[in-house]
């Protein structure tokens, strides 16, 4: 399935993290969310969202099956040094630091949420005119 617009879909995707997230009960002592189920349910929407986003830059469709990772980082290699350190980085942060490992931390949080709007913004400016309209 194609998507019309895959930078507004992705852009979707964080807005729905941003409510997800709220679920998560702030602890402004703590500097900390309390729940880390919807700490991981975030991180979860916020990379699909970046994969929406990559799989349009990049042509990769989508098969049965996990992404695996080395087919983006390796693509960005070839297209972008700035578009590979988004990648690796956010990858880290959003997938596997709160995704998997569900890390309450309102930093690491915060800082995914920037990578992830990072990796859409650089997406659209190298798109083609055409797939973002």
């Amino acid at each position: 399935m194609e998507i019309a617009n895959p930078i507004e879909e992705a852009r979707r995707y964080v807005a729905n993290a941003e409510e997800v997230i709220k679920k998560a009960d702030y602890d402004p002592e703590l500097k900390r969310y309390t729940d880390g189920k919807y700490v991981k349910m975030a991180g979860n929407t916020l990379w699909n969202g970046c994969l929406v986003a990559l799989d349009a830059l990049f042509g990769i469709s989508k098969r049965k099956g996990r992404p695996d990772i080395d087919k983006y980082t390796e693509a960005a290699r070839k297209r972008d040094k700035k578009l590979l350190a988004f990648v690796v980085d956010g990858y880290s942060t959003i997938h596997l630091c709160m995704g998997y490992d569900g890390n309450k931390s309102k930093k690491v949080c915060d800082a995914g949420f920037d990578y992830a709007n990072a990796i859409i913004d650089y997406c659209e400016k190298l798109l083609p005119v055409t797939v973002c309209a």
